[in-house]
């Protein structure tokens, strides 16, 4: 078998299952698994998956900034927002994190309903400007100007200071053993501080992001209540997060 085609077969099989153990593909193709350890390497390398111990995952789609995400307001984001709003009760502390379907919530949110949102977000929190029942706490810090968050210690330090009931957490992939991740160091420490703070966690998710990996973990399964996704139609289903604790919201 040419090496290319055995780089194609791995991303076939990373799309079609989700993860490639080397050993397995050793042994089904019968070639050395130091040969199919050096092409998941080099194709790491180039940006094709994500190397874990004993084989590979997918690498969770590049994401634009936030000013052009935003702009695409995609009926399954909408969905997932008013799934999202189902969970919300009035009276409660609700964190909102930055991202495109957290600002679909945030529009979705009835003005007569009262509530407390938190969010270290201010694009975000501008979306409350005619809400005269929402009290906005901003987190202030660094920001990171991708996402259009506050980072750093300055935000640490607020929300330390806070216990919200619900937090909405926005990622960039998911999976049921490598958790919930997201590609920069200083955004992913924030949202596990909150996660850690906050009484619930809910992870609204677009298909795409579900049974890939990011460079920097938020947090494991077992840490957050439940993951909000539009259908279970995907090739290997929702099971292995169901095993790992967590409650499947279907919008």
């Amino acid at each position: 078998m040419l090496t290319e085609q055995r780089r194609q077969m791995i991303l076939d099989i990373l799309k079609r299952e989700g993860r490639a153990l080397a050993g397995q593909l050793a042994r089904d193709w019968n070639v050395s698994e130091d040969t199919i350890r050096r092409d998941m390497r080099e194709m790491a390398a180039d940006g094709l998956l994500k190397r874990v111990h004993g084989g590979a995952m997918p690498m969770a789609p590049v994401l634009p900034d936030f000013t052009t995400r935003r702009g695409v307001a995609t009926e399954e984001k909408q969905r997932l927002a008013a799934a999202a709003i189902r969970l919300i009760s009035p009276g409660q502390m609700v964190f909102l994190d930055g991202g495109t379907t957290t600002v679909e919530i945030a529009r979705q949110i009835p003005r007569a309903m009262a509530l407390t949102v938190v969010t270290h977000a201010p694009t975000l929190a501008a979306e409350f400007e005619h809400h005269l029942e929402i009290e906005v706490i901003l987190i202030g810090g660094r920001l990171y100007k991708h996402s259009m968050v506050a980072v750093g210690a300055a935000a640490i330090a607020a929300i330390d200071r806070l216990r919200p009931d619900l937090f909405f957490l926005g990622v960039t992939a998911a999976h049921p053993v490598e958790g919930l991740t997201t590609g920069d160091f200083e955004e992913a420490a924030i949202k596990r501080r909150i996660v850690e703070r906050s009484a619930a966690t809910y992870v609204p998710l677009t298909l795409e992001k579900l049974d890939a990996v990011s460079p920097c973990l938020v947090a494991q399964m077992s840490e957050i209540t439940g993951l909000i996704v539009v259908q279970e139609d995907k090739p290997r289903g929702l099971g292995g997060y169901r095993e790992a604790g967590v409650e499947i919201v279907v919008a």
